[in-house]
C-alpha cells in the first residue's frame, strides 16, 4: 500500500513530463497483465493490440482513425519502453528549460501525429515498402523533442555513458541519419515514424523562432479539462461543505502555514527554476499574488 500511496503522490505532485512517464508505463503495464490473462485462456493477444496500434493500410486506418494517438503510448517490449522513457526524461528536461510543459505535451502529441502520417504516407507511396503492418511506441514523440531542443540549443553539450560530451547538435544529425537509413530495414514503419517526428521538432522549433506556437490548442484543451475539473471540484465542496467562520487562532495558523508554503516554492524557484515547479505549486504562487 505505501508503494501505491508513493506512486500517487509521485503523480499528483510530478509535472507533465512525469505525467506522460506515468502513462506510457501504466499502459504498458496495462498490456502485459491483458496479455497474461489472454494466454490463459489461448486468445491471440495481437487481435484486441492492433485497435490501439496506427496501421499502414488505409481500409483499416478508416475504421479506427484514434489509432494516430493511441499509438504513441503504447509499448511491447520492456527495453523499448525503458529507453523510450530515458529519453523522454533526459531531452524532456532540456526542453523545460526553453518552454512550458504543457508545450511539451504538445510538441508530443504533435510529433506522434506526425510520425504515424509520415508512416502511413510513405507505407502507402513507396512500393519498396507496401505492406500491412502495424505502429507502436513513443519513439517519433521524442524524436520531435529532440530535433526541437537540438534546433534551440545546437552547441549544448551532454555527457553519454561510453562516450563523453557530445553536442546536442550532432545527436539530432545521428539520429536521423540512423533512421534514413533504416528505412530499408527490418523496422522501416518505425524508422519512417522517427523521420516524421524530427520533421515535426525541426518546424516547431522554427515556427516558435517566427513567434508562432504550435502546441497553443493542444494546450487550450489541456487547460480546459483542467479548468473543468476544477470546477467540478470546487463546485462539489461547496455543496458538500458549510463552512464557519474562522477564529483569530485559525485564521493566523493558515495564513502561517501559506507564508510557509510560499517561501518554500520560491526557495524551489531559486533552486531549480520557475519549470521545476508542479501545477499546484504555481496556482499556489499565482493566487498568493493576487
Amino acid at each position: 500500500m505505501d508503494i501505491i500511496a508513493s506512486l500517487k503522490n509521485g503523480y499528483r505532485s510530478g509535472s507533465l513530463l512525469t505525467h506522460l512517464i506515468y502513462w506510457n508505463v501504466g499502459i504498458w503495464l496495462a498490456v502485459k497483465l491483458i496479455d497474461a490473462v489472454l494466454v490463459l485462456f489461448a486468445i491471440p493477444g495481437d487481435v484486441w493490440l492492433h485497435y490501439l496500434e496506427m496501421p499502414s493500410d488505409v481500409q483499416t486506418w478508416l475504421h479506427q482513425p484514434w489509432t494516430m494517438f493511441t499509438y504513441m503510448f503504447l509499448h511491447r517490449d520492456l527495453f523499448h519502453l525503458f529507453f523510450n522513457m530515458l529519453c523522454l526524461y533526459w531531452f524532456g528536461r532540456l526542453f523545460l528549460d526553453e518552454m512550458s510543459p504543457k508545450q511539451l505535451v504538445g510538441l508530443y502529441i504533435w510529433g506522434g501525429l506526425a510520425g504515424a502520417a509520415f508512416y502511413f504516407g510513405m507505407y502507402n507511396l513507396l512500393p519498396f515498402i507496401a505492406g500491412h503492418t502495424y505502429l507502436l511506441g513513443a519513439s517519433a514523440s521524442i524524436m520531435a523533442i529532440i530535433v526541437a531542443v537540438a534546433v534551440w540549443r545546437p552547441n549544448y553539450s551532454i555527457r553519454l555513458l561510453l562516450i563523453g560530451e557530445i553536442r546536442l547538435k550532432y545527436i539530432a544529425i545521428v539520429t536521423v541519419a540512423v533512421s534514413v537509413l533504416g528505412v530499408t530495414g527490418s523496422n522501416a514503419g518505425g524508422e519512417l515514424a522517427h523521420l516524421g517526428g524530427a520533421l515535426m521538432g525541426a518546424l516547431y522549433a522554427w515556427l516558435w523562432r517566427n513567434g508562432h506556437d504550435l502546441s497553443a490548442p493542444i494546450t487550450a484543451i489541456i487547460n480546459w479539462f483542467s479548468n473543468l475539473r476544477r470546477h467540478r471540484y470546487t463546485r462539489q465542496r461547496k455543496s458538500t461543505f458549510k463552512q464557519r467562520p474562522k477564529s483569530d487562532a485559525e485564521y493566523n495558523q493558515e495564513k502561517a502555514h501559506n507564508e510557509a508554503e510560499i517561501d518554500r516554492i520560491l526557495d524551489k524557484i531559486k533552486r531549480s527554476g520557475y519549470q521545476s515547479l508542479s501545477d499546484d505549486e504555481r496556482a499556489a504562487l499565482f493566487n498568493c499574488k493576487k
